[in-house]
């Protein structure tokens, strides 16, 4: 149960590509609407590709993804061809399968940019973590070798000591 729950994004963006090839492919018309629409559902398609990276990996999520906009492309084509009516306008049947595939690849990129800036995120915070901890590493070393340093110092200090306590009472035993 627990491993179905991670392939609820990839259909999610599996049915996202498939809900836009009913919508106008007017999208920067002069109504505003399209455009907003078009802004949406990308935007869906990137959340859902992040939670994609969370949920699969950027391995094994990249993979999936890549098969979904494939699977969405070649199942857009097969819907215009059977259903051209409805779906051309007033182009040739080819124009409209390449048209139909291009918005299916275009809101897949946008799944893999989800992903990407997820990853990058996710990269960067391990990169932060290691340098906290490599700092860490750094200031114990440093302090062990400033500890050494130290009885270094009062070793030789002692000695110096020592040795001029032996020069004073020669000097003393001299007078």
């Amino acid at each position: 149960m627990k491993a179905t729950k991670y392939y609820v994004s990839p259909l999610l963006i599996a049915f996202l590509i498939f809900l836009s090839n009913f919508l106008n492919t007017q999208l920067f018309g002069s109504e505003i609407v399209n455009f907003v629409v078009w802004f949406i559902l990308s935007l869906f398609v990137f959340a859902t590709g992040w939670f994609t990276n969370n949920t699969l990996g950027w391995v094994h999520g990249g993979k999936i993804v890549f098969a979904v906009i494939v699977a969405m492309a070649i199942l857009s084509a097969v819907l215009v061809s059977f259903f051209s009516d409805y779906f051309l306008t007033e182009s040739l049947l080819f124009e409209n399968i390449i048209l139909y595939s291009l918005r299916n690849i275009m809101l897949g990129s946008m799944a893999f940019f989800g992903m990407s800036l997820s990853e990058i995120i996710t990269q960067q915070r391990g990169i932060e973590n290691l340098k906290n901890q490599e700092n860490k590493s750094l200031i114990k070393e440093d302090q062990a070798n400033s500890a050494f340093i130290k009885n270094e110092a009062k070793i030789i200090a002692e000695k110096i000591v020592s040795e001029a306590n032996k020069i004073a009472a020669e000097i003393i035993s001299k007078k």
